[in-house]
């Protein structure tokens, strides 16, 4: 069985008008998305956004309230899931453990009576580089080897479109760091369609050529991962995809190139080009590592953005870089990452400091940002439909 074989499965996927109701709450209002055939995908978002709920309308495990599916421009919309050329990849590995690897990735061409099972499962084995271990156990595999293996399971069978679903949230970290490696390499070798679900940032970053990240049943901002890292379009994304200084504040004054914004008596410039709105109270930020401490107020430049004096009110060591916090006066707290290069910590807490960055890096949303809470709201569906129907309850009460 040859790559290319493989690659001529891929199929891209369409969603059209896609909404998703349950009793009690919408779990998606209205999508409309395309991933064209070969590409690796990411649906990235926190729990209770949605991505799941989508990626099992895809699998025909759900059916949508309303919209189509259609896959290599076939609408699937109302086919069932074993039906449609599509597998799945779980957390859960799922394997037989009495069976062999090797029996486990040809149970399901046996069971569909395809010819040379055993010959393409080799095959199979030998793109994840397993088939030295087709006569093992399950049991006898390491975690990172037993996901391999369940990989292999769902390409064996040659889907138009492969989903992942939170695939390594059961690994250690530098686990899996190098599966985010390998998945991505398969994917490029067979050249099929994945659509990858997560809430890990850095794994959708890592392997992903397109990223969607949602929110409440809805796409917030979709592009490469460099594009929503370096140019985030709202306040959500700023701070789910990485971490975000963010400030608010008036439009003081505009050109062709540039918009200055008034934050707490200070001016901070921001390119026109990355800045989403130029006029009335608007929300800009930077991002922490693109920040420098400075011991001593700098010169007045137009190329660098200033804010100070502050304190350093927390220092944490990470490893490879060091987080310092700054509480500057009527501007609020600000985050630096400060690469380790030297033996340790620049300045310690309680240290007056200024920040600094280059105008060039910063950028501006498309919303105001609010206040941050204190711990996240508890948005998961089981919560929000135990909420609606204690509302509706309520309504019809009062009726």
């Amino acid at each position: 069985m040859s790559v290319r074989e493989f690659a001529e499965r891929g199929a891209d996927l369409e969603l059209v008008g896609i909404q998703k109701r349950f009793p009690g709450f919408t779990a998606i209002e209205e999508l409309d998305l395309t991933i064209p055939a070969g590409s690796f995908f990411a649906l990235l978002g926190p729990s209770g956004c949605g991505k799941t709920t989508t990626l099992r309308l895809v699998a025909g495990l759900e059916e949508p309230t309303s919209g189509r599916i259609l896959i290599g421009g076939r609408d699937v919309t109302g086919t069932k899931a074993h039906e449609r050329p599509v597998n799945t990849v779980f957390q859960s590995y799922a394997l037989f453990p009495h069976m062999s690897v090797l029996e486990n990735v040809a149970f399901g061409l046996k069971r569909r009576r395809i010819g040379d099972a055993l010959g393409r499962a080799h095959e199979a084995l030998r793109l994840v580089e397993l088939d030295h271990l087709a006569q093992r156990r399950p049991a006898q595999l390491s975690g990172g080897q037993q996901q391999r293996v369940a990989l292999a399971r769902a390409i064996v069978n040659r889907p138009a479109l492969l989903l992942l679903d939170e695939p390594l949230g059961a690994l250690d970290l530098k686990l899996r760091r190098q599966m985010q490696l390998e998945l991505k390499t398969i994917q490029e070798e067979v050249g099929l369609t994945f659509l990858h679900v997560t809430h890990d940032q850095e794994e959708a970053m890592t392997m992903a050529d397109t990223v969607a990240v949602m929110n409440k049943g809805a796409i917030e901002q979709m592009g490469a991962p460099a594009e929503l890292y370096e140019l985030p379009r709202t306040s959500f994304v700023a701070n789910f995809l990485g971490q975000s200084n963010l400030f608010t504040g008036d439009v003081a004054g505009s050109t062709d190139a540039a918009i200055s914004v008034d934050i707490a008596g200070a001016r901070v410039t921001v390119p026109a080009a990355r800045a989403q709105r130029h006029t009335g109270r608007v929300t800009v930020g930077v991002r922490p590592e693109k920040v420098t401490l400075l011991r001593e107020a700098p010169a007045a430049s137009s190329d660098h953005n200033v804010l100070g004096p502050g304190r350093v009110i927390d220092v944490s060591f990470s490893g490879v870089s060091t987080q310092y916090i700054v509480a500057i006066p009527g501007v609020g707290t600000v985050t630096v990452f400060a690469q380790n290069t030297g033996s340790g910590p620049v300045v310690g807490e309680g240290v007056e400091v200024w920040v600094s960055w280059p105008v060039e890096h910063g950028f501006g949303l498309d919303d105001v940002a609010e206040p941050a809470a204190r711990f996240a709201a508890d948005a998961d569906t089981t919560s929000i439909a135990a909420q609606r129907r204690e509302e509706l309850v309520a309504e019809l009460e009062e009726d």
